[in-house]
């Protein structure tokens, strides 16, 4: 299976996500608003209050902001990660913008996430326009053909055209017998984790390893051996 692309030329990537704001009270009047008419569609039977709503306001990049992108790629046999992190979403995402500029601009470079498609992807190409930053060739998709897209999706694959269902990327290492450190957080709490316990190196920790497991089901779905623990390095 995807004897086409060529491991050295992927860029993995995972990134995380929190609302705009600590608490909905703190939401500018406009944003608020805005807010609850879109939490009103969204909850349809649940009940709860546009206010506890907001807690999943981090999803949707128009109430949303990156806290942290983390990278990986693989050169050597080595699977080498970097991480993009910080409280100022516009310096964080010029940087991964640079990045992506300088060092992964040439033919044939692939980004790859789980998900990325549906959420990854779309999500950074919008903060980029939101924060004014000039989007990069290979997020730049406005008009390609979507053979031409320079994406792969870890998640997509796995559907085989199968649009019914959603597989996590835990069960895929699962079945895939992937090794992974055990998580302490999860991705519902990484809010929490940001606003209440200030705590943004333990989210980029979630976040490395999130990369290094779609870099390792890459692998397997290329039938290639997986990176040993001592090749995973953290610059």
């Amino acid at each position: 299976m995807l004897g086409h692309v060529k491991i050295e030329k992927v860029l993995f990537l995972d990134i995380e996500t929190v609302p705009q704001y600590p608490t909905f009270d703190q939401v500018p009047e406009k944003l608020r608003q805005l807010w609850e008419h879109k939490a009103i569609k969204l909850k349809e039977k649940e009940e709860i209050t546009v206010e506890k709503m907001y807690e999943r306001a981090g999803i949707y990049s128009e109430f949303g902001k990156i806290i942290c992108i983390s990278v990986g790629f693989i050169h050597n046999n080595q699977l080498r990660i970097k991480s993009f992190a910080s409280d100022n979403e516009s310096q964080l995402l010029n940087d991964f913008a640079v990045m992506l500029q300088n060092n992964f601009s040439k033919p044939g470079t692939l980004l790859c996430a789980h998900n990325g498609k549906e959420f990854d992807f779309p999500y950074i190409s919008r903060r980029m326009l939101i924060n004014g930053i000039e989007l990069p060739p290979l997020l730049d998709i406005a008009g390609k053909k979507p053979w031409d897209i320079q994406h792969l999706d870890t998640m997509e694959l796995w559907k085989f055209g199968d649009y019914k269902n959603y597989t996590s990327l835990a069960l895929l290492t699962a079945i895939f017998n992937i090794p992974t450190p055990k998580d302490d957080i999860d991705g519902s709490q990484v809010g929490q984790v940001y606003w209440q316990d200030n705590d943004l190196k333990r989210i980029v920790t979630y976040c490395q390893k999130d990369v290094v497991a779609i870099a390792q089901l890459l692998l397997r779905y290329k039938g290639m051996p997986l990176i040993e623990e001592n090749d995973i390095i953290f610059t």
